[in-house]
């Protein structure tokens, strides 16, 4: 990240802003464009910044087209668990991810020691994200976020809602806005985070001044283990526990949706019983996946709902526990 060269550096240099009219300003993808000036009235109304500074930076973004065809694009079909569980359980991501492990073990024990979160589920969260940073997206934040708020209707106050977050986090940590990259949805860095998530629960977890979840790895390591214990991860917890089901009503007990909203005794009486030993007011998600070896019926304890925070999907929660659980093996091994 190019700290030094942030809105300070703009401002200093004048990139784009001393006698810059705002018709000059605004690029030939947004130049007049009644939705770029009304949301930079906005940002400087509301949030002090300098309209000229804005109007300077919209000058170098750019309007994705492959951004809308993306996002535009009918979603595939949904994956049984026997064909997503290994896309994310492969040996290169356990072999990678005990390496990871190992190389920032320190930062990983301190996260467990301050938020209660064991190391080998930050691990996983950020292998089945990025590939442990190999892969954390090669668009220009600005430009996606900004052809997202302005062009894609459907979505539009989300993506515009993140495109102010992402302003301001830039602001907070003198940033280029111009300088980063992500996803083509705008999630940044090796836990792809969105701006309103950075700047909600990312931290500074080394105390050099700044946040930087894209090339440093203690900084990305903490904001997991942060985002987890805001959503409620119970330290020493389980996350599912494998459910042996039977009879005429298991049906009956399967979650509709994410939120746990019957209890364990209740599930007990539809016919699922936990392999685990298991409070009977405990209240889980109960669901079936479609495994290499047929049905598989589980249940998600509360640390499994907080997993499903970062990624609302029942097969993710599932591919970042047995992740998790893989590093702990592999690591044994060696």
């Amino acid at each position: 990240m190019h700290l030094l060269r942030g809105w300070a550096a703009r401002t200093l240099l004048g990139i784009g802003l001393a006698g810059v009219s705002a018709a000059q300003a605004l690029a030939a993808d947004y130049d007049g464009s009644p939705q770029v000036a009304e949301f930079v009235e906005e940002m400087t109304r509301d949030y002090g910044f300098a309209s000229e500074q804005l109007l300077g930076l919209f000058a170098e973004v750019e309007r994705k087209q492959a951004i809308l065809d993306a996002i535009s694009r009918p979603a595939e079909k949904v994956k049984p668990w026997k064909d997503y569980r290994p896309i994310f359980i492969t040996d290169a991501r356990i072999a990678r991810g005990v390496d990871f492990w190992r190389q920032h073990q320190a930062a990983l024990d301190k996260a467990e020691a301050e938020y209660g979160v064991p190391a080998q589920f930050i691990v996983a969260i950020i292998g089945v994200e990025t590939f442990y940073g190999g892969n954390t997206g090669s668009w220009r934040v600005m430009d996606a976020l900004s052809t997202l708020a302005f062009d894609y209707p459907p979505r539009a106050p989300f993506f515009r809602k993140e495109l102010r977050e992402f302003l301001m986090l830039t602001r907070e940590e003198q940033v280029d806005p111009i300088s980063l990259k992500g996803s083509y949805a705008g999630a940044m860095g090796l836990p792809q985070f969105m701006p309103s998530s950075f700047r909600a629960y990312a931290v500074d977890f080394d105390g050099d001044g700044h946040i930087n979840i894209w090339n440093n790895p203690t900084d990305a390591i903490g904001s997991v283990a942060s985002y987890f214990k805001r959503h409620g991860w119970q330290a020493g917890g389980q996350v599912a526990s494998r459910v042996q089901a039977g009879g005429a009503r298991i049906d009956e007990g399967l979650t509709q949706g994410l939120d746990p909203v019957k209890t364990v005794a209740e599930l007990r009486e539809l016919g699922w019983q936990a392999e685990d030993a298991l409070a009977d007011e405990l209240p889980v998600t109960a669901f079936r996946l479609e495994g290499a070896e047929g049905d598989e019926y589980w249940f998600g304890l509360p640390n499994f709902y907080t997993i499903t925070r970062y990624n609302r999907s029942v097969m993710y929660a599932m591919a970042v526990n047995q992740l998790a659980e893989l590093l702990v093996d592999a690591r044994g091994q060696r």
